[in-house]
């Protein structure tokens, strides 16, 4: 069902024609890693997108962070529905110091999801992000659609860190880095 999602939400790019994706780097976890990073992104597209689909160690959130900033710097909403409720909040403000992505109830959560990185080049305002995906848990889950924002210094980003908080991403994760055109 995740992977299903993934790429619906991925070739359902509003306005984005489909040559105008091209894909930078894939990360496939081989063995358990604390995040994932892509560096040296070139600066020749208007947006960025992550697709992935993850398991963790253990039930955890999942930030993203960008340029090694590890400071209060980041600004999170979401909306998360169960199937039987629906709950706003704003996760972890700076407490993590990055953008929440989503949260796996246990180690037998599936998560998957595509992350848009608005405007990455950009000097002269804050980063934007937003965020629809969720995870299957044996039957319970959860589907998030989140936002966040970057607010140091404007700068362009050149590298970022997905991690969970304190658990691992297991064997057979896979995060996929793309530029999409302008």
């Amino acid at each position: 069902m995740i992977s299903s999602l993934v790429g619906i939400i991925a070739s359902s790019g509003a306005g984005v024609a489909g040559g105008d994706y091209e894909s930078i780097a894939t990360v496939n976890v081989s063995s358990a890693v604390s995040s994932i990073t892509f560096s040296s992104i070139p600066s020749t597209y208007q947006h960025l997108q992550v697709r992935f689909i993850s398991k963790l160690s253990a039930g955890d959130d999942v930030i993203m962070r960008f340029n090694g900033d590890t400071a209060n710097n980041y600004w999170n909403h979401i909306l998360y529905g169960n199937g039987s409720s629906a709950i706003s909040s704003v996760p972890f403000g700076g407490a993590y110091s990055g953008v929440a992505l989503y949260y796996t109830g246990s180690t037998a959560s599936i998560a998957g999801g595509v992350v848009d990185v608005l405007d990455y080049t950009s000097t002269n305002k804050n980063k934007t992000v937003r965020f629809l995906g969720g995870y299957d848990d044996n039957g319970s889950g959860n589907i998030d659609l989140a936002s966040g924002s970057w607010s140091a210094t404007p700068a362009a980003i050149n590298s970022i860190v997905i991690k969970p908080v304190s658990a691992n991403f297991s064997q057979y994760s896979s995060f996929a880095l793309y530029g999409i055109k302008g």
